[in-house]
């Protein structure tokens, strides 16, 4: 087992070029799925290329599906030999936008290796783990010893839903014994880690109303109602002194008992000033991964530069619950609207539009898969796994479970905190592409 586990590594560490190689050319695709902000041909070429690159390393029967929301899944797999197990791969293809580009210190869209890290948007999330994927395979194909399935989303960034309901309408074809979702990852470089929680998320926004029109702050100001004032005195009852989220009847004060976050650590990682404090009175896994956590997103208010001496009449907000396993999201709704009417001051005309609903999520946490895929991370990183929870939402994984029941599903991923993904200067760290592909190629040689 030595010998073939020194053979397999040598095996991955000569094909990072090829990795390499291949990122460069994923990450030049502009494959964001939405036409508003770029043309679809960026997500077609490179729905193709994942296409070519997965038929290339031995898979047989490769096509592109359209899914309900017009965007094309790659599907691709292989039979193994009779009577063994079959395992699904996933990733997707298509990627955030990249913000704001003079915040990039390196081409948005040319694979830049700078400092150990590869900058590029996608180069983690989630085409280095498209990479992973091709790497592991490479390394153990074309005859491989289980059947192998790989799925590559082309519209998860944008959370339209398009595969969720193409799995549905089609059962058969992902059925599988196992499924690796590539769409996270370690604790920290060199920590192999399993991702075993989700949280869910309830999004809403608000709409106050309490005049007809702007007013002059001179001639009105005072008894007028300001809309403006109204929405931050509610949306300040959502948290309490500490940071604490705080909605009637929703518990938050749960205990995260697996791997603890070290402040220091996720102060770095998060990019919190030196002078400002973490918020709530749990440790930073207990408020990142076990409780309620309310995020304002957007609000519709005046500029700074070209606003006038008005006291607003109307203002939105746009506000992301994410919850903990164990919270209903419709049940956190209810909660959440009722909060909402019970704080909104000066009786102000309060409009909830809901927006999303998302269910938590735990995986798989035993089984002859997790326990294979827990000794190949061993082995490959040599050292011991851990377990952590992921504070975004991934709702894809709860229609693999309810379509699947008797699938064990595993996350895992080259994205660890320095990798900024969904921000600018996205980057990933090789060797954890390396060491990924090696633990998965040893999974599939291995699992039974």
């Amino acid at each position: 087992m030595t010998e073939d586990v020194t053979a397999l590594r040598a095996k991955v560490s000569g094909l990072m070029g090829q990795a390499k190689t291949d990122l460069a050319q994923l990450v030049s695709f502009r494959s964001v799925a939405d036409p508003r902000q770029f043309p679809p041909e960026g997500c077609e070429r490179t729905a193709q290329w994942v296409a070519d690159a997965f038929a290339a390393a031995g898979l047989t029967e490769v096509g592109l599906h359209e899914t309900p929301d017009g965007s094309k899944a790659v599907i691709a797999s292989k039979p193994g030999p009779p009577g063994t197990p079959t395992v699904l791969l996933y990733c997707h293809y298509d990627v955030q936008p990249p913000l704001d580009d003079a915040a990039w210190k390196t081409p948005v869209w040319t694979l830049t290796d700078k400092d150990g890290r590869w900058y590029g948007r996608g180069a983690a999330d989630c085409k280095g783990n498209i990479v992973t994927h091709l790497t592991a395979l490479r390394a153990i194909g074309p005859d491989f010893p289980i059947g192998i399935k790989v799925v590559a989303e082309g519209s998860e960034e944008q959370g339209t839903g398009g595969l969720e309901k193409f799995v549905v309408a089609n059962p058969a074809l992902l059925e599988s014994n196992a499924i690796l979702v590539a769409d996270c990852g370690n604790f920290a470089v060199g920590v192999p880690t399993f991702t075993q929680t989700l949280r869910g998320m309830v999004n809403v926004v608000l709409t106050v109303r309490t005049l007809d029109g702007p007013m002059h702050s001179g001639m009105f100001g005072g008894p007028a109602p300001d809309a403006l004032a109204a929405m931050i005195t509610l949306l300040s009852s959502l948290r309490d002194a500490e940071g604490n989220t705080t909605i009637d009847g929703l518990t938050g004060d749960q205990k995260w008992t697996g791997a603890q976050y070290p402040p220091a650590d996720f102060r770095s990682d998060a990019g919190v000033l030196d002078s400002v404090g973490l918020l709530g009175n749990g440790t930073v896994s207990d408020m990142l991964w076990a409780r309620p956590a309310l995020t304002v997103l957007g609000m519709d208010v005046p500029a700074v530069v070209g606003s006038s001496a008005a006291i607003q009449p109307t203002t939105r907000a746009r506000l992301n619950l994410r919850i903990p396993p164990g919270t209903d999201p419709a049940q956190a709704y209810d909660l959440l609207a009722k909060h909402l009417r019970a704080h909104v001051p000066w009786n102000a005309e309060l409009d909830i539009e809901l927006e999303a609903l998302g269910e938590p999520f735990v995986a798989s946490t035993q089984g002859p898969a997790r326990s294979a895929m827990g000794q190949a991370m061993a082995t490959a990183y040599g050292r011991d796994v851990t377990t952590e929870g992921q504070g975004g939402s991934i709702p894809l994984c709860n229609v693999f479970a309810d379509t699947y029941p008797n699938a064990e599903i595993m996350l895992i991923g080259v994205e660890e905190p320095k990798c900024l993904i969904h921000a600018p200067n996205e980057s990933v760290d090789p060797s954890e592409i390396e060491h990924m592909a090696l633990a998965e190629a040893l999974f599939l040689t291995n699992y039974r």
